[in-house]
């Protein structure tokens, strides 16, 4: 398929969506996540030699996506300032309240999360990887990974009450 300009269009326009929605996950904004596509696409057609027919071909697109989110987060990385989320820790969720945040709200509340936070909630919660997969992909320690994702949890839980006025939120609500 490298070099061929048909088969390489026909497998983005079958792809490019459900990609475009990982990419959104890791990026802080949609130009973010549209570099990232495109980069990891051109890494796709560049490497479709090397899929060995091992699990599906989207799982493999997928894992492409993902490291071409971690290698940018890599060379960005910068340590950002984060605030004293302890007053948080006690909050509770109501059914109510998760089932009235919208896809789209969810996927605003994620990408506002500072790069590291936002890296480790996604490779954790949503691509199932382990703190010990995610401290060896991200060059950090396990714990810190695990520190990252309960701080993570607190900010969304902080924007959920922001958002929709709730009082009691409780961090085991929010994987």
């Amino acid at each position: 398929m490298e070099g061929n300009g048909k088969a390489q269009t026909e497998l983005y326009r079958l792809f490019s969506r459900k990609m475009y929605g990982i990419c959104l996950r890791y990026a802080k904004d949609t130009a973010n996540a549209e570099d990232i596509l495109q980069e990891g696409f051109v890494r796709v057609f560049t490497k479709i030699k090397q899929f060995e027919f091992k699990g599906s071909f989207e799982g493999w697109m997928r894992r492409i996506m993902v490291n071409t989110a971690l290698e940018k987060f890599r060379k960005n990385d910068r340590l950002y300032p984060v605030e004293d989320l302890s007053a948080y820790e006690s909050m509770e969720y109501t059914e109510e309240t998760l089932s009235s945040i919208s896809a789209d709200e969810l996927m605003e509340m994620i990408q506002s999360l500072p790069p590291r936070y936002r890296m480790v909630f996604n490779l954790y919660a949503i691509e199932g990887y382990t703190h010990i997969e995610i401290g060896e992909m991200m060059n950090i320690t396990e714990g810190t990974s695990k520190s990252n994702l309960s701080r993570a949890r607190m900010i969304l839980q902080k924007k959920v009450a922001e958002n929709f006025g709730t009082e009691n939120i409780s961090a085991e609500k929010v994987k």
